[in-house]
């Protein structure tokens, strides 16, 4: 999901909550001469701060019955969202191309080079058109899937999909076995963007070790999601907690925060090695109604050894 677009929960009750880490940048003329600022660094009464937001909303927990329910569910729940926002909710995420370079086209390379990019999650398109939209490689095929129904309807509808160069589907990723039109290593990218955390804790490995069974030995997996105290987690209500730092929307999709060692111990425990994680905390103010908003990503690029 992009972070640009994705709900904020209870974010019209914004002004009756603390502001979070309003100490870093104590002159607001300044703060709101921008719309974000980058690589905002957290001092420990912020840190202190959020800890205890989240524990206050995790205090409660769903019980097993409604665990099970929203986790076999899932699916529903993303096909209704899309049914109701179709493609016009997410934004398509031009910005991966300055944040992941390897996924644009190297103009250096041999435009026949054969290159295979697989996302998964791919929801309605908006990472996948902006690569075919930039890409002049006649050897270029881009595969993804999503589990829900309705997103693979949508992004299919698209005038920017192009049958011959892009195949998508639907697939449950948390399957022990995957049912794709390609084969084990045979994949140079493999693209997981705000999906991960949508996942249930207990199934994110076997994901992973999936992925590293499709990549090229030499294939890179690229990775951002939602960090931990993220804005987005600090304002969930006591009671939406399934487990420990994931939680329920109100649409009845589901959201994990991780850390950065949580990330770095799944993705070394399948075999490949880190070549980037970062923390990635931003301010986003929205001047218009003198709101700051902190924001926290995880962004990650792990290689499978050749």
């Amino acid at each position: 999901m992009s972070e640009a677009s994705q709900p904020v929960e209870d974010a019209g009750d914004n002004e009756k909550r603390p502001q979070f880490g309003t100490r870093l940048l104590t002159d607001d003329a300044d703060v709101f001469k921008h719309n974000a600022w980058d690589h905002v660094q957290w001092d420990t009464e912020q840190e202190e701060a959020a800890q205890a937001a989240v524990e206050k909303n995790s205090t409660v927990k769903m019980s097993d019955d409604q665990r099970e329910r929203f986790q076999s569910d899932a699916p529903k729940f993303w096909n209704s969202f899309y049914g109701i926002h179709d493609n016009g909710f997410f934004k398509d995420r031009h910005w991966l191309l300055t944040e992941f370079p390897e996924l644009a086209p190297n103009e250096a390379n041999d435009k026949t080079q054969a290159r295979s990019i697989f996302e998964l999650g791919c929801g309605v398109g908006n990472t996948i058109f902006p690569i075919l939209e930039l890409s002049s490689e006649t050897q270029l095929r881009v595969y993804g899937c999503d589990f829900s129904e309705r997103a693979i309807e949508i992004l299919r509808s698209q005038r920017q999909f192009d049958a011959k160069r892009c195949e998508v589907f639907v697939m449950d990723a948390t399957e022990e076995q995957w049912q794709v039109p390609f084969e084990e290593n045979s994949q140079d990218i493999i693209v997981m963007i705000f999906v991960l955390s949508a996942i249930e804790p207990s199934k994110m490995q076997r994901v992973l070790e999936n992925c590293y069974r499709y990549l090229k030995p030499g294939g890179l997996l690229l990775f951002r999601d939602y960090g931990r105290y993220d804005l987005a987690q600090l304002r969930f209500k006591s009671g939406k907690c399934l487990e420990d730092n994931f939680y329920v929307r109100g649409d009845g999709t589901m959201v994990y925060f991780f850390t950065e060692q949580e990330i770095r111990d799944m993705f070394s425990k399948t075999g490949l090695k880190e070549e980037q994680l970062i923390v990635d905390r931003r301010l986003q103010v929205n001047r218009g109604r003198g709101l700051k908003m902190y924001r926290v990503w995880i962004q990650t690029k792990f290689r499978k050894p050749l």
